[in-house]
């Protein structure tokens, strides 16, 4: 979410903006030597297995107690004196769908981890809030003309529907059910695309039919990821709209791999918010969304030096932790960029080759098993009832991606 104090560009700078040579014919083939620089963290010593997989019960636990009763998870409640732009009631449908299908994919990505008795009652909830899903996307939509929260409810419903389809193996009408469901989502994805590619969650400078405001980095890169895995399993989506979501990432790019904001920032790379400490929460997802679409230039070295940077820097997203106000923190961070940041630093530890990821498994584990609240959740941001939901999700799922080749607990 973006907060309104941020610098916004004028519409005609942003519109000067839109008419920049796009990345392509004239980009760089090789990367500058910033792309690989960067601090490294301290030794630690690395968690066992046993530490990292009680905090996957316990997150599991939190999550199996906190589903509601008609499936989902999380909802309008727990409001506070500040609370973000939301209209009603467009935008809740969109962070329930978005929030329930993180739980749902952090259960199903947790269940071959838990035991006989835990992964049970995890069935029973998968199959619950697989059946409200789908049953409610379907509202999932634009709120108003300035509020596109439903890109977030598409983009997470297509990556929870991706794994519960995969969990549906030897179910055909099952998968079918489900691949009709993420095409859907797709669709909306394509609807909703920006006038200059990718996505964006706020169109406040225009309201049009198709948003004419800036995209965002992290944004589109959470939408391309998602859909490079639905596409892998079946779902079709114009690949024009690829190219420019890939290309309006590539605009935000820096030579050190750090990322604007939103296209509105790019010609700012000083802005605090666009230096490597504030972009530590979207370059993850960056890089994951360019490498997972093929960039070469999102090489290893690149992978391996924002996730040391992540690890050794983690202080400029730390000190943003639970502070209610957006963006109020060191380098305009928001507290709700953590467990992001985090979820997409255990999905890029996954591009590594397989023998070099044991060290960032251990630093990513080591960062998140001391976070855990008392009840098992986690939560970075204070929003309405969906904070601990999200939060949650996102660190089992980082913390699964972190296990090795371990037996299943009897």
């Amino acid at each position: 979410m973006l907060c309104q104090k941020l610098m916004r560009l004028s519409v005609v700078v942003w519109a000067a903006l839109l008419l920049t040579p796009i990345a392509g014919a004239e980009e760089p083939t090789k990367n500058s030597p910033l792309a690989t620089q960067g601090p490294k963290p301290e030794a630690i010593v690395p968690p066992s297995a046993a530490q990292v997989q009680s905090a996957i019960d316990r997150g599991v636990d939190f999550l199996l107690a906190d589903q509601r009763p008609d499936g989902a998870w999380g909802s309008a409640e727990n409001t506070k004196g500040l609370n973000i732009f939301a209209p009603v009631p467009g935008s809740h449908y969109a962070f329930q769908a978005a929030v329930s299908a993180l739980a749902l994919s952090a259960l199903v990505n947790a269940e071959p981890t838990l035991t006989d008795e835990r992964a049970e009652r995890a069935d029973a909830a998968i199959e619950k809030g697989q059946t409200w899903l789908l049953e409610h996307l379907d509202r999932v939509r634009r709120a108003t003309p300035d509020a596109l929260y439903n890109v977030w409810g598409h983009s997470y419903s297509l990556q929870g529907l991706a794994d519960l389809r995969r969990r549906a193996e030897g179910k055909p009408e099952l998968q079918a059910t489900l691949l009709g469901a993420m095409q859907t989502q797709a669709d909306m994805l394509a609807r909703y695309e920006f006038v200059a590619g990718g996505w964006s969650y706020y169109d406040f400078d225009y309201g049009t039919q198709k948003p004419g405001d800036a995209p965002f980095s992290f944004t589109t890169a959470t939408a391309l990821v998602a859909l490079k895995d639905a596409m892998g399993q079946g779902v079709e989506f114009p690949q024009k709209m690829i190219d420019r979501a890939i290309a309006s990432i590539k605009r935000q790019r820096y030579p050190d791999f750090s990322y604007a904001y939103g296209e509105y920032l790019k010609m700012a790379p000083r802005y605090d918010i666009n230096r490597p400490a504030g972009s530590l929460g979207r370059s993850q997802a960056c890089n994951l969304a360019l490498r997972r679409w093929g960039d070469p230039r999102v090489t290893d070295a690149v992978i391996e030096t924002w996730l040391n940077r992540l690890f050794a820097r983690n202080g400029w997203l730390g000190m943003g932790r639970k502070r209610p106000v957006p963006h109020e923190s060191h380098f305009a961070v928001a507290g709700y960029f953590y467990y992001y940041g985090h979820y997409y630093a255990a999905l890029s530890i996954e591009e590594l080759p397989e023998q070099d990821r044991p060290y960032f498994q251990d630093h990513l584990a080591n960062i998140l098993l001391p976070l855990q609240e008392k009840d098992g959740s986690w939560w970075d941001y204070p929003f309405y009832n969906y904070h601990q939901q999200y939060g949650t999700a996102m660190a089992v799922t980082s913390l699964v991606k972190c296990q090795r080749n371990t037996p299943k607990p009897q």
